[in-house]
């Protein structure tokens, strides 16, 4: 063994870098043992790589591997080499070339962790790394792709465009398509670190099939087909490792989306329906692999998508809202030390350089560079930004892009975390050129102040200035103190406009005294002495201080040991502002946020808690905020569900109370919500089972897509959620349908018969959606309404569906469909199940049975659910007679009763449209109509602020005489009167 000086290295290094030598063998003597022991002190992996193969090193410096620079034609070479035989033919088979594509990727990082520890005090040396590792993943990728097409062309022939003939396949006349693979993100860029992912989209050309073969499939198919191998060869962990883990959620549509789109349907996705931060995302794009002339035509098309060719200043808030929820997500995992996320950190200056890019680079066309290094002195040159600025930013890039080599090469891990052990931070320190650990992290410290300050100047919100306290405001900022006088603090209270002053007085200093303040750290406690005057002051400019100081105090009491939440109130005098306000208004708001302090991130951003956002923009956030999310971390993905809708239903709620928002608005966002994450749920589950047991096989023998919109399932959304009228509390009453074969199986290696499939499926969703979690369930699941109840299979075919509802369905399941549509999944199954509801909804029936079906059932209910005797003087607005459910049966009655004769009344599921409806055909007069949508409307907005202020549906009796006496006339009249 050679003999080596250590004495460079942190001292409590050596033993294990002798350790880590002591386990190699002889053939390492023909390398540097200073370069060797620099490799083992900075990298367990390369101990790792060596301890397996102690001759690799010895190879790599054989084969002069071993030099300071290689170019993409040496990797182009070098991985040509390391694919094939000494015979220079490539494998015959998948897993011979899965293996020697592993082995190629260790051998080159093994030469990268080596190069990377000779040129510790050479930062800059990081963007030879870079691109490096960017030349590996595109010479794999080709590599790997052009395997594929050979391999698979005898059984499936090489694709052509539509209209091709076989004689101009076989001479070359027609030359066949290609893969297009568009590297995003630093991949794109030229700039991928040590342990990166690839984020990979797949495009096509155009149309058509595939020619030569055993079997023919459409270009759609055999690019999916090619796809799915390639990520297998590249992404699938084997013995041998991995080359790289890839990411398609960049693609349209995410995961929800097809592998691969045509090019057509690339252009028509992102010229409709492109978000901003996809314009951010293709700034980086670059064809990697496959047909690069196709790929580069397809980016000049995209290119007025992203850069605009007027000035576009909107960029500038795009990109903030994306660095807010960034911010968000920090707070949330506690990612301070994330080089990458957390603030000064890696994004900052990359969204520094991109607002300039998308705000400008339509009219600079120098701006449209992918690489951030090379854009920031572009910008300016052109004088956007000093010259001094520029240069900061660039010097503190390469610093924190160099730490983020050194932090993933040393287990070989996508991580931009800080070490918290001594040992790690001293390597990583030797390893960055630093004396200690303590040097880099100061050093660090500056660097993230500095990028920070250049941050704010170019993207983060001006400080608002603000007001001068009054006589007041300095009073009530003096009461939160243990030498406040009482008879003052009480004195204070009531000129502060404090109505229950003693009781108010009586709350503060509970918890002033409290065990639980008490016991905080010197710190907290010091971010609560600050904080709580600045609550007082904003809980007396409400109408009821006394209700918005113990409710605050509630959200205050739950954070009091996780005080970066009182940093964040104090830091943002506008979202404490905010939470009064909500809490002033609503109880049980007050109440979701104490019990999720993490939705306090929403009140940062007024303009957003107040206007709810459209399906549309809900798909969008939703596919953003899972992006982030690994996709086997599935409690991860319930969190991130679960936090998405109270986030959301905040907001609802919050422009409710205090924007005044309309019933039927808030009701329409409240539904929204609920079907944006119950897709979501459908593309999750449908994910994970067609992993496991392959796609189904549906009624016609066919293979399911496998996407959303071609499974062969639908949900079915009854009653309030399916006719667009949740509430707050709403649970979801569901009813799940298939079009499964009944008896052939899955495709998967380990299958399931149809049948089953799909049952696995419903049962899935319904785990998704009803698991307690921290945050609680996503929803309470009613499946009830399904054929034969909780007696009947959790999940119907639709000929079963069909064959219930004509044969054994009551009257009341009949009532039920009136408010059934399919909230997700299948669409031509969807257009089947709307054939049925409406041939169901009608039947010509017999009224006289219909009444006396529709009476039994209701009087059934009001005995259950409504007053008892003795309790005239409340009213349950729901249940009693004359209120909120006789409208909706009377409603129902009239639909089932002459739909055969009027088909627009099975048209809508929602009552108001109904009611509109049954006015238009004659059925009902007019002024009946109106009648029952004013009383309607009352008892909804009734009942959605009772639950907000938590006030139950027994409300006092006497207000409400009026609105009951005609709802009660109406049912007099329709359904008791022959």
């Amino acid at each position: 063994m050679p003999q080596v000086d250590l004495s460079f290295l942190p001292s409590k290094l050596h033993p294990v870098t002798l350790q880590a030598l002591s386990r190699l063998t002889s053939e390492l003597t023909t390398s540097q043992p200073q370069g060797l022991a620099g490799l083992l002190a900075t990298s367990d992996y390369a101990t790792e790589l060596l301890t397996a193969d102690a001759s690799l090193l010895a190879h790599l410096a054989k084969e002069n591997r071993l030099t300071p620079r290689l170019n993409l034609a040496d990797y182009t070479l070098w991985c040509q080499q390391a694919l094939s035989n000494e015979n220079g033919q490539l494998p015959t088979d998948e897993a011979s070339l899965q293996a020697r594509l592993r082995q190629f990727r260790r051998a080159v990082m093994l030469r990268l962790l080596w190069r990377d520890s000779q040129f510790t005090d050479q930062p800059q040396q990081v963007w030879q790394t870079a691109a490096e590792i960017t030349a590996l993943a595109e010479v794999t990728t080709e590599a790997a792709l052009a395997w594929l097409e050979d391999f698979y062309a005898p059984a499936w022939g090489k694709p052509y465009p539509r209209g091709t003939s076989l004689t101009q396949a076989e001479s070359q006349e027609v030359q066949p398509l290609r893969l297009v693979v568009l590297g995003m993100g630093k991949l794109g860029a030229g700039e991928l670190n040590l342990s990166s992912d690839i984020d990979l989209i797949f495009g096509f050309e155009s149309q058509g099939e595939t020619l030569g073969g055993k079997r023919s499939f459409d270009n759609q198919e055999y690019f999916t087909r090619i796809g799915q191998k390639l990520i297998a060869l590249l992404d699938k962990v084997t013995a041998d490792g991995f080359v790289f883990r890839v990411d398609m959620r960049l693609r349209p549509y995410g995961d929800a989306g097809a592998l691969a789109l045509s090019f057509n349907a690339l252009l028509d996705y992102y010229q409709q329906q492109g978000r901003d931060w996809e314009r951010y995302a293709m700034i980086k794009a670059r064809v990697i692999a496959g047909n690069k002339q196709a790929g580069e035509t397809l980016l000049d098309e995209l290119r007025p998508f992203v850069y605009r060719k007027y000035l576009d200043f909107s960029a500038i808030e795009a990109l903030r809202a994306m660095k807010a929820m960034i911010n968000r997500e920090v707070r949330r995992k506690s990612l301070e030390n994330n080089i990458k996320l957390g603030l000064g950190g890696i994004r900052e200056v990359e969204f520094i350089a991109q607002v300039f890019q998308l705000i400008r680079g339509g009219r600079d066309t120098e701006l449209q560079e992918r690489s951030v290094r090379k854009v920031l002195p572009i910008i300016s040159s052109l004088g956007l930004m000093p010259e001094e600025a520029s240069q900061e930013l660039l010097t503190a890039y390469e610093f924190l892009r160099n730490l983020e080599h050194a932090l993933q090469g040393l287990a070989d891990k996508q991580t931009q975390t800080l070490p918290e052990d001594d040992e790690s931070q001293a390597r990583i320190a030797w390893r960055c050129g630093f004396t200690d650990w303590q040097a880099l992290y100061e050093h660090l410290q500056q660097t993230k102040q500095q990028v920070r300050q250049h941050f704010d100047a170019v993207i983060a919100d001006p400080d608002e200035e603000q007001p001068e306290p009054t006589q007041i405001d300095e009073a009530l900022a003096c009461l939160w103190s243990e030498q406040a006088d009482p008879a003052l603090t009480l004195e204070a209270f009531q000129q502060a406009g404090f109505k229950q002053a003693q009781a108010s007085m009586q709350v503060l200093q509970t918890l002033y005294s409290s065990r639980a303040v008490a016991n905080m750290q010197q710190i907290g406690r010091e971010r609560l002495n600050q904080l709580m005057p600045q609550v007082l002051m904003a809980v007396a400019t409400t109408q009821n201080p006394d209700a918005a100081l113990e409710r605050t105090l509630w959200l205050v009491e739950a954070v009091l040991r996780r005080t970066a939440y009182l940093v964040l109130l104090t830091e943002n005098p506008e979202a404490l502002k905010q939470l009064v306000t909500i809490c002033a208004a609503s109880p049980w708001l007050a109440e979701q946020l104490a019990k999720m302090p993490i939705l306090l991130d929403e009140l940062l951003s007024p303009e957003t808690l107040y206007s709810p956002a459209n399906k549309s923009s809900l798909q969008d956030e939703l596919r953003q905020h899972l992006s982030r999310i690994p996709e086997e971390d599935i409690e991860a993905l319930m969190e991130a569900l679960r936090y998405f809708r109270h986030a959301n239903v905040l907001r609802v709620a919050a422009s409710d109370l205090v924007a005044q928002r309309h019933l039927m608005k808030v009701s329409d966002y409240l539904t929204y919500i609920a079907e944006v994450l119950l897709e979501q749920v459908l593309n999750q589950t449908l994910r994970d089972l067609t992993q496991r047991y392959g796609r189904p096989r549906l009624s016609n023998g066919e293979l399911s897509k496998g996407v959303p919109a071609d499974n062969g399932f639908i949900i079915v959304g009854y009653g309030k959620l399916g006719g667009i009228e949740l509430g707050y509390g709403s649970d979801l009453d569901l009813v799940f349908i298939h079009d499964g074969h009944p008896t052939l199986a899955s495709d998967g290696e380990k299958n399931l018969d149809s049948v089953t499939w799909f049952s696995r499926l419903g049962q899935r969703i319904i785990h998704f959606l009803a698991t307690a979690t921290p945050s609680g369930q996503l929803y309470e699941v009613d499946m009830r309404l399904r054929p034969s109840g909780n007696a009947g299979l959790l999940v119907s075919s639709l000929k079963a569906f069909a064959d219930y509802q004509t044969n054994q369905a009551w009257t009341w399941e009949h009532q039920a469909l009136v408010r059934a549509r399919v909230v997700a999944g299948d669409t031509l199954l969807t257009e089947a199940f709307n054939q049925l509801r409406a041939s169901i909804l009608s039947q010509p029936r017999d009224l006289k049975k219909l009444r006396e079906d529709v009476i039994t059932m209701r009087e059934k209910m009001r005995a259950n659910l409504g007053s008892k005797p003795g309790e005239q003087e409340l009213f349950h607005v729901k249940q009693d007679a004359g209120g909120l459910v006789d409208i909706e049966f009377m409603v129902q009655y009239l639909v089932l009763a002459y739909s055969h004769k009027h088909p627009e009344l099975y048209e809508h599921t929602d009552n108001m449209r109904i009611l509109d409806a049954l006015a238009a055909t004659g059925v009902l007069p007019q002024a009946k109509v109106e009648c029952l949508q004013e009383a309607y409307l009352i008892y909804r907005k009734t009942t959605h602020h009772a639950a907000l202020e938590k006030a139950g549906t027994f409300l006092p009796a006497e207000p409400w005489v009026a609105y009951r006496q005609q709802v009660t006339q109406l049912w007099q009249e329709l359904l008791l009167n022959d």
